[in-house]
This record gives C-alpha cells, structure tokens and sequence, in this order.
C-alpha cells in the first residue's frame, strides 16, 4: 500500500502501541488551566488553545535543558491528589482516544512532592487515575492498557529511591525503571549502584540515551549499566559509516534493543534535524528495532497519530512500516511475553490487515 494513500481516519484507527511517553508532559491545557486556578498558580496565559501554543513555541528552542524547563507548569498542578488522579485518567483517556491499545507511562514521583504527598502516595495516587481511565476506556469500547515506568531525575540525589520504589510497586502496575533530566554531563553511570539494584530485583529498566549526548552515553546505558531498552538513542548513527555498524551499533541491532525514538521532539531538542531526516527511517531499513513514541504530547504538540502522519508524508512511510514499529514496541514492552503475544496476535495483527 502506497504512504499517500494513507488519509488520516485510517491513522487515527490503527492500533498503536506507545513505549516513552511522560505524564508530566502530556497534560490537557484545558485541564492545566483549571488545576493552576485552584492551587494559584501563575500560567503565561488562561486560555487554553494560547497555553498550548506557548508550550509548542517554547520547546522549539532546539536545545534539551530549555525543553526540559517548559514542565514548570504542568508539575506545578500535580503537586496534590486532585491533580495526579485527574491527570493520569486523562492520560489514558487521551492515548484511548488516539488508538493506542498498550501504552507505558513514565514519570519522576520526586517531582510531584512539593505539596502534600509522600513518594509512595504519588505512586498509589497515579495508579488509581490510571486504573479509573481504564475502565472508562474499555466501557466505552476503546480498551488501552497502560502500565508506568517510574523516573529517577538523573541530576539529582534521588535515584536510589526512585529504583525502591519501583521495586515495591512492580507488581501494583509499576513494569520498570527510567533516569531522565538534563543528559550532557550526568552520566548513566554515575547510578550504577540503583542498576545493580534493579537488576537483583529482575525488574527492567530503560536509560535516557543518545539525545543530548553521544556515542559514550549509550555505551554506559547499556554496557555499565544494563539497560534493556534506550531512550531516544538517535546518536547511535554516529557509529554507523555508509551502512557499515560499529561495534556498538551493531550490538544493539543484532541483539534486539529496542530505541525509543521520538521524532518531533528531537527536532524541538535539536537531536534530529527534520522528519524526512530523521535516522528512525534509516535504522528501520537496517534492520534496528525501531518504535515510534510521543514523548510529551502536549510539550511536542503531537500524538501518535500526527507522529505516524509526519513519517507517512515526509518520509515515505507505509501501513507495513507503521505496523513493523508497533509490533516491535510489544516486542520490547516490559509486560510478560504472554501478554505482548496476544496484544500482538488478537489486536495489533488483526488492526492492521484491515488497513492493507
């Protein structure tokens, strides 16, 4: 099937699967509006097609630390139960929405604890929001599943805890582990220690890798640390010469590591330089699992749907492509291998051959 003869109510059906994707950066603006008003805190604007625009307009800075600067006031609404249980059932309403039937959340818990809630709260609190817009979800005939990835902020102190915190929740819907935050200059080796820990305790984890910073940086993550999966990793063409990988490259295609690659936002970061450009398409031609994400839809201005729409337009994407990314995000989920095989098999599969 030929990329444009892709129209867009075909997009907005097919089945999606999203691996990184941060709840503190895909809030509603409607909803970022209101929650500000209740806790008094000062937006650049009230109204809520303005704000959106502000957070698009701010994050094409092309620099990470200036996009990282733009969740001041997404976290700002979160700090307390109302905002997290109201935000994380808008979360999964909205993947719903977009057709994403598995999607893994992830966020930092000592982020949202400026106001009245300890760490494990924030946990408990957002696997309720989660679990309430699941049940909407399916009665309204669009089932998604959505489990969490919890975030230690790679520059701060608080990584150890973070990784606990994933251990005691993981069989309460938390699947695995992330660091995030400013990359240049803060090292995946510099927590080691709460990898080693994560690996004792068989829980996964993926590493921030390859956006901000190069080759060394997913060297670490996956080499020293243990990653199983990379954020982003999009560096990883620098050890790739005229089709010819490199020792690292060729590491982490030929044993199955999924990149977690987010087009519009390495653009806004400066990590890719357009779409049509973009080395998801040449490490999907040779052979790389691949998967397509969002990272923060409001932040970014996207949703799964606009990311497949930009692949389709500007670089020559298929439904086959569409479904390749798809699959190999079930592939690597952090869901049991039974599971990932029937979300293939009995919903992805079957989605897609309606579309060909």
């Amino acid at each position: 099937m030929s990329s444009t003869r892709i129209d867009a109510d075909t997009l907005r059906q097919l089945p999606k699967a999203v691996l990184h994707d941060h709840l503190d950066g895909g809030l509603r603006p409607a909803t970022v509006v209101e929650l500000a008003e209740s806790v008094g805190h000062t937006l650049p604007t009230t109204d809520p097609d303005e704000l959106a625009a502000w957070y698009f307009d701010a994050a094409n800075s092309g620099d990470l630390v200036r996009y990282i600067a733009t969740f001041e006031h997404t976290l700002a609404v979160m700090q307390n139960r109302e905002g997290l249980l109201r935000t994380a059932e808008e979360y999964v309403l909205d993947l719903a929405a977009d057709g994403v039937v598995y999607g893994e959340v992830r966020y930092a818990p000592e982020l949202n604890t400026n106001g009245e809630l300890t760490l494990a709260e924030v946990v408990e609190t957002v696997q309720e929001g989660l679990a309430a817009g699941m049940a909407k979800a399916a009665a309204a005939g669009t089932p998604v599943q959505v489990r969490t990835l919890l975030c230690g902020m790679r520059m701060f102190d608080r990584v150890a805890e973070a990784a606990d915190l994933a251990v005691a929740f993981r069989d309460a819907g938390v699947v695995g582990f992330d660091i995030a935050g400013a990359e240049d200059g803060f090292p995946p080796a510099d927590h080691l220690a709460a990898f080693e820990h994560l690996r004792r305790e068989s829980v996964p984890f993926t590493i921030h890798a390859g956006e901000a910073h190069g080759l060394p940086s997913i060297h670490q993550a996956l080499q020293v640390c243990g990653a199983q999966r990379i954020g982003h990793g999009v560096r990883i063409t620098e050890d790739i010469v005229d089709g010819k990988l490199g020792r690292l490259a060729g590491w982490v295609r030929d044993r199955r590591i999924a990149l977690e690659m987010c087009p519009t936002s390495n653009l806004q970061t400066g990590a890719a330089s357009s779409i049509a450009e973009h080395p998801i398409t040449a490490l999907k031609d040779l052979g790389f699992r691949v998967t397509l994400n969002t990272d923060n839809r409001l932040v970014s201005g996207t949703t799964m749907t606009r990311e497949m729409s930009l692949l389709v337009e500007e670089a020559g994407w298929t439904v086959e492509d569409l479904r390749t990314v798809t699959v190999n995000a079930l592939k690597s989920a952090f869901i049991p291998y039974d599971e990932r095989k029937a979300l293939i098999e009995d919903v992805v599969l079957p989605g897609y051959a309606s579309a060909l």
